[in-house]
């Protein structure tokens, strides 16, 4: 999670004084203040701002996965919102989905179940080793098991609960 974004704003600062000036700046240096407590959707709401919308929407995306986790609606809205903005449709989550897997928890969890570390895991999906430990905590959550083992016995079984969510 911090990582990616650790990223975006060090490719991001090297370029501020030719492209972005002070403004860009600023947003920069909140962003990294904040990317623990929501700096995924200030950084988001910044780069659709700039017309950076498919970058935008990957930070917005984990901003609302994040916020609706967290039970934080009104963040999680706000992040909704930037994502249409950027021209994408973003589902609100409802009772119905709320237990299904999203497509990003089914692919960490099928990972895991072949027995892959979270820094594997995060080395082929190009994310943290942290976000992956994000994910799975929400599967196990969501499928009702305690450890990596137990998902060999929910994965194969249960896939009307695994599909993930549109």
């Amino acid at each position: 999670m911090g990582e990616q974004l650790n990223r975006h704003l060090v490719a991001l600062r090297a370029g501020l004084p030719q492209a972005f000036g002070q403004t860009g700046a600023g947003v920069v240096e909140m962003a990294e203040r904040e990317k623990n407590n929501g700096g995924h959707l200030v950084y988001g709401e910044w780069l659709r701002r700039q017309n950076r919308r498919i970058d935008a929407r990957a930070e917005l995306r984990v901003a609302e996965e994040m916020f609706a986790a967290m039970g934080a609606d009104g963040f999680a809205d706000r992040a909704r919102r930037e994502l249409m903005a950027t021209g994408e449709s973003a589902r609100k989550r409802s009772v119905d989905t709320g237990d299904d897997l999203t497509p990003q928890e089914l692919q960490v969890a099928r990972l895991a179940q072949e027995g892959l570390s979270n820094n594997e895991i995060g080395e082929q999906l190009f994310i943290s080793p942290r976000t992956v430990q994000y994910h799975l905590r929400k599967v196990f959550a969501k499928l009702g098991i305690r450890s990596r083992g137990e998902l060999a016995h929910v994965l194969p079984g249960g896939a009307s609960r695994l599909e993930p969510s549109a």
